[in-house]
């Protein structure tokens, strides 16, 4: 869910309390966020602005991003106007989910002018909008041209109008309800979940209680789909309870993080279903084909027959019974009437040739195919717990292969894989890759000889390296589950997981990138831990 008035009324409190803070750095996410870097008096920190249609908000994030290498034609516009500029004050308009943003800096005449960003957060109307002393648009992150809404135009140039205001009771200030409206039609800021949960309320508790209760919350209570500032009772369900900046990122960083992955890789979730379906059905024709293959013999036979029988064959006849003079039964063989005797016989043991040779190549194709399917099916479980920067390596790999168009951002190509890295309380280190690319690399290019290798069994999933020759089993067991959590088994239960020395890892002769072959291994049995995951991975584990 998006957030609604009284939500966002409490972000726009928390930022107003760090005002005046400058604005360090002006980077994009993606084609619908902005993230600014700021420093105040008491800390420094990013400041997300999502207009995304359903994940839009404002907020604080603690998450590390990787930045696209170009930045937007907006972004280099608020760079060139706001870079530097100080935040003096920060207003929300109303309980409406309006943001104003007052910015104190100096023109190209070095005179302190003030200008204002207005964050409109309105589902799939969100905007940032650029305006200046005189109240004139210098740029949106969406333009509104006067042909698609002639109330409101917002184009460079153009007059700043501010959104409309419903004719609603301000719920800090006014009680007084009217029992036969719902509750979310008569007042501002809230949404319709809000409404249904004071509904709920007000059969034990008072409307006033109510929201001095949403006034001093300081939390974000996050259930499965749905999340507010206060616990929603209504929904009989147990909440995940955490501070408002930490809660926002728990609940939207996954969704967003996957909605830059279609945007920034062309949607390879997409592609790669395709490739997995097209290839299922090559299978099926193949697998007929040599069916058909091995069931060539017949045409050998016909034609042995054809030739024993011969006299009888005229031109025209469109099919001749004969006696099967190894069975004894009736043979039917059916003729081309175009062809004549010798004809037919060519082309029954051309038939009996084709298939015989085809057998050993259509089972190649097979074997071919199925390789396919299998790479690919990697590739979709890659992708389903990828990063960003390991779903730009997936399509990287794709674009060498020669599956997609190549990549031509030479910075890019030059970045070392994102493969994972964390350190034990013991101090061993341990790395793991999520997909081909980085597996590869660690497993033969980062490990050292004796460095211990682990791989879930009988799936296909992360590599993952101890960098200890005889790790002992608390040190194993933590490396067996990084493997199973990033591998296809990770909701299941007793799981093997393979380990051995790097130096019994192969690499499998014209296999694909990332597949490998263990001489000799052992294997430990664990069920997935949750605890231990959430203490190794952090803000990793989902």
């Amino acid at each position: 869910m998006a957030i609604d008035g009284i939500v966002l009324n409490k972000i726009s409190t928390e930022l107003s309390s760090l005002c005046p803070f400058k604005i360090n750095k002006i980077n994009h996410l993606s084609d619908s966020e902005v993230l600014l870097t700021c420093k105040s008096a008491r800390m420094k920190f990013q400041l997300l602005i999502s207009c995304h249609s359903v994940f839009n908000r404002l907020q604080i994030t603690a998450h590390e991003y990787r930045l696209p290498s170009e930045p937007t034609a907006f972004v280099m516009l608020l760079r060139k106007h706001i870079e530097d500029a100080t935040v003096v004050k920060i207003t929300q308009l109303g309980l409406d989910r309006v943001v104003q943003f007052d910015l104190r800096l100096r023109n190209d005449l070095g005179d302190s002018i003030i200008m204002t960003l207005y964050i409109e957060l309105m589902g799939k109307y969100a905007n940032v909008i650029l305006v200046d002393a005189n109240n004139r648009i210098v740029d949106a992150l969406k333009r509104i041209p006067p042909f698609e809404n002639n109330r409101r135009t917002i184009t460079p140039t153009a007059m700043y109008v501010p959104i409309e205001a419903h004719d609603k009771k301000d719920p800090f200030s006014v009680f007084l309800i009217d029992p036969h409206l719902p509750i979310a039609s008569q007042f501002h800021g809230f949404s319709p979940l809000l409404g249904r949960e004071i509904e709920h309320r007000l059969l034990h508790q008072n409307f006033e209680s109510i929201i001095s209760e949403i006034k001093e919350s300081q939390q974000l209570y996050i259930y499965d789909r749905d999340f507010h500032i206060i616990e929603l009772t209504h929904l009989n369900l147990n909440a995940k309870v955490m501070d408002l900046m930490e809660g926002l990122d728990e609940v939207h960083h996954r969704k967003e993080e996957n909605e830059r992955i279609k945007q920034h890789t062309g949607d390879l979730i997409r592609f790669i279903t395709k490739e997995i379906k097209k290839n299922e059905s090559k299978l099926i024709k193949l697998q007929e084909s040599l069916s058909e293959a091995f069931d060539c013999d017949k045409y050998r036979v016909l034609g042995d027959h054809l030739l024993a029988y011969g006299h009888q064959v005229t031109k025209g006849m469109k099919q001749i019974e004969v006696l099967n003079f190894e069975t004894n039964e009736p043979l039917l063989i059916p003729l081309d009437e175009k062809q004549d005797l010798k004809g037919n016989v060519r082309k029954l043991f051309q038939k009996y040739t084709k298939g015989k040779k085809g057998q050993e190549h259509i089972a190649h194709q097979i074997e071919l195919t199925e390789n396919e399917i299998e790479y690919f099916k990697i590739l979709f479980d890659q992708i389903s717990y990828a990063s960003l920067p390991d779903a730009l390596e997936i399509r990287q790999e794709l674009s060498e292969k020669g599956y997609l168009k190549a990549i031509t951002d030479k910075r890019r190509k030059k970045m070392t894989p994102a493969y994972q890295h964390l350190t034990l309380d013991n101090g061993i280190q341990i790395y793991y890759g999520k997909n081909n690319i980085q597996n590869d690399l660690i497993t033969f290019k980062l490990a050292k000889r004796n460095d211990t290798f682990c791989h879930v069994k009988d799936y296909h999933g992360a590599h993952v390296i101890i960098q200890h020759d005889s790790p002992d089993e608390i040190t194993l067991r933590s490396a067996a589950q990084i493997a199973l959590y990033y591998s296809k088994a990770r909701h299941s239960s007793t799981v093997g997981v393979n380990y051995c020395p790097i130096h019994q890892v192969k690499k499998i002769p014209s296999g694909n990138l990332g597949l490998v072959s263990l001489g000799h291994y052992k294997t430990i049995y664990i069920d997935p831990n949750e605890d231990l995951l959430k203490k190794l991975l952090g803000d990793k584990y989902l």
